[in-house]
């Protein structure tokens, strides 16, 4: 299963993105504001640094794997080794501030944030959670 996040928006706060699922149009996202400004994937370029709880991930593919999170009690897709972070998710919330470094999902129907995020959460933990129990791999990308 490939995910991939475009981001086509990135303001002083926030960022916002289009997700795709295999190829497919899925959602809207919001991340906080991007800090891997040449887009290498690495955080210790001069110019750059991660700020706690207010950082979007590095660019570059990661593995996904459907796991429980104790924070959230349900389980939730977790990106695997990205650089600088721990304990990534992907899930619901409306503003940057509920992001703390993570992926949310929704529609981008507002300046700032996403709406409508609890059912595309649920429905994209099921399609992760079932390609996970058949053995595929998932992998997400962020450009």
């Amino acid at each position: 299963m490939k995910i991939e996040v475009k981001r086509i928006y990135k303001g002083k706060e926030y960022t916002i993105g289009s997700m795709f699922v295999n190829g497919e149009y899925f959602c809207d996202t919001l991340e906080d504001k991007v800090r891997d400004l040449n887009k290498d994937g690495d955080l210790n370029d001069k110019g750059e640094s991660k700020v706690y709880a207010q950082t979007a991930i590095p660019y570059g593919e990661y593995k996904v794997v459907v796991k429980h999170s104790p924070k959230f009690d349900r389980i939730l897709p977790r990106l695997l080794n990205v650089p600088h972070f721990e304990g990534i998710l992907i899930h619901r919330g409306n503003t940057a501030k509920d992001s703390a470094g993570c992926i949310l999902v929704g529609e981008n129907k507002i300046k700032g944030k996403v709406i409508n995020s609890t059912p595309y959460e649920k429905k994209l933990t099921a399609m992760c959670h079932n390609a996970q129990l058949r053995g595929e791999k998932i992998i997400i990308a962020i450009r």
